[in-house]
């Protein structure tokens, strides 16, 4: 059940980085005093085009704040403590959540690409963290789930 200590921290530091991005996300969502730093204006990159589009908000919820909901239990699930944890329900949660967090991610991408036809950065980022949070778990499942992991 060791796994290299490298996957645990590198998997803590993207899901910290992406609480930081969903909480810039959420601030600027909420309070139209802060404003959202990215380029605008119709092209290709417009962040706000997409973080104020209908899809940026789901059952009534911000994407933002599905940001948050995902990031701060990964990181409880990142700590070193919880990688090196017997139970195996713990390594699954986070297997579970990985795999919920790409899906997700496929389906915001889609909707920039096809629906609202721009690209938000910021959320762009988030992607690509999730993502790679999402390669270390499904790469390191494996060794989590096996039959010595419980």
């Amino acid at each position: 059940m060791r796994i290299p200590r490298w996957q645990a921290v590198t998997s803590l530091v993207l899901a910290v980085l992406g609480l930081g991005v969903a909480t810039y996300l959420t601030t600027t969502h909420y309070d139209t005093a802060v404003p959202l730093a990215c380029p605008a204006g119709g092209g290709v990159i417009d962040c706000a085009k997409v973080t104020t589009s209908p899809q940026s908000v789901i059952f009534g919820v911000p994407v933002a704040v599905l940001g948050l909901a995902y990031f701060v239990p990964m990181i409880a699930l990142c700590l070193p403590v919880a990688w090196r944890s017997p139970n195996r329900l713990v390594h699954l949660a986070r297997l579970a959540l990985s795999v919920i967090g790409v899906g997700m991610i496929l389906y915001l991408i889609s909707a920039e690409l096809f629906v609202i036809k721009s690209i938000c950065l910021w959320c762009t980022s988030v992607h690509i963290l999730t993502f790679l949070i999402f390669v270390i778990v499904v790469t390191t499942a494996p060794a989590m789930l096996g039959s010595d992991a419980g």
